[in-house]
């Protein structure tokens, strides 16, 4: 007869949790300093839901034509979105031409699921990115097939937000991963240059840069030669991105043991070959979630950008709310906006997460 293992001495038994009130009672009041909290926190979800609830959806004006009726109402005037919507959607783009960035932003969020399927991840993907990008821009600026050319100084809201961060995006990536192969580099000079390059950048704020690309950067250029303001502040975006993605990637290079490099060189592959097939597949593998919290981080200081005037979806927001016979509708003006950033910052994250089961890359205990 098989003997039952006994428990270790001087150890309580394992205790089960059975049913719906144990689990509870075991995860919320299991020691007087949880019990606090979770009393504190029940408090003010009492008092701060209802009245959340009731001021943006009981009392909330979803209809009135003007911003009396809104205010008289006493709660959230949505009419105010509904009256603003296309301005802080596409800011002062015509008006009659709205349905291009509208259809623009449509292709851009398209080919950006597309390239999150698996089924996806064939040559065929970069040659459909190339198409959406020109159909972007064609839409964008026009001046071809009868479409009226617009400076993209008129450009803005939620396109512009999204240029800019795929943009950011998809170029950082790739400079990132150079600089940390770089900096890893057994070359003095290359590695003295990428390690300047990394720390000088992740060492000021993005909004300084942005002052530097929109303000410093023009007096430096030859005479007679300029460069587009959008462009300027794209170019700063990247350049910060890819600082952080560098030491991010690098961090994952570190943790493939070295046994992973010595393989590969033992089967007499080329360093380019060893980075490609063997290193950076698990590497990246290993930072997916910082590398999401990056992308994510960018989506959202995009808006930064209002600082040198460019009309993203912030600056937008902002000049809908300075219309003087809708004045004192901020609250919601923001919250729509910040609405707008939730719901593409958490698909990025979810995406992450069934991601990091697909690869097999998150730790579960």
């Amino acid at each position: 007869m098989a003997m039952q293992p006994m428990p270790a001495r001087g150890l309580p038994p394992p205790q089960k949790h059975v049913g719906l009130p144990a689990r509870l009672r075991a995860s919320l009041f299991s020691s007087p300093l949880n019990t606090l909290l979770t009393v504190l926190i029940a408090w003010l979800l009492f008092m701060s839901v209802p009245a959340a609830v009731e001021w943006l959806f009981i009392r909330a004006d979803f209809n009135a034509s003007t911003a009396q009726e809104c205010r008289a109402s006493g709660g959230a005037c949505w009419a105010f979105i509904a009256e603003k919507h296309r301005l802080i959607l596409f800011g002062v783009y015509p008006y009659d031409e709205q349905w291009r960035p509208l259809l623009a932003s449509i292709i851009l969020v398209a080919v950006i699921v597309c390239s999150c399927i698996r089924w996806f991840w064939r040559p065929f993907l970069g040659l459909l990115w190339v198409v959406a990008l020109v159909a972007v821009a064609v839409l964008m600026w026009g001046g071809v097939f009868g479409l009226t050319h617009v400076e993209n100084e008129r450009w803005g809201g939620l396109p512009l937000t999204l240029i800019l961060a795929t943009f950011g995006i998809a170029f950082a990536f790739p400079l990132g991963l150079l600089l940390a192969l770089g900096r890893r580099s057994d070359m003095p000079a290359v590695k003295a240059l990428c390690v300047v390059y990394i720390e000088l950048i992740r060492g000021v704020p993005l909004i300084s840069l942005l002052f530097m690309s929109s303000v410093m950067l023009p007096l430096f250029l030859p005479e007679g030669i300029s460069i587009d303001k959008l462009l300027r502040a794209q170019i700063a975006i990247i350049l910060f991105a890819a600082a952080y993605v560098a030491e991010t990637v690098r961090g994952g290079l570190q943790a493939i043991p070295r046994g992973q490099y010595e393989g590969a060189e033992s089967l007499g592959l080329t360093y380019w070959q060893k980075m490609r097939k063997i290193v950076l597949p698990q590497a990246l593998k290993v930072v997916i979630p910082p590398l999401v919290g990056i992308f994510i981080s960018l989506f959202k200081d995009t808006s930064l950008v209002v600082i040198i005037g460019i009309f993203d979806l912030t600056q937008a927001a902002k000049t809908a709310v300075a219309d003087a016979a809708w004045r004192g509708f901020s609250t919601e003006a923001y919250l729509f906006i910040a609405a707008i950033y939730f719901v593409f910052c958490y698909s990025i994250s979810r995406y992450s997460r069934s991601l990091e089961r697909q690869l097999d890359a998150g730790y579960q205990r």
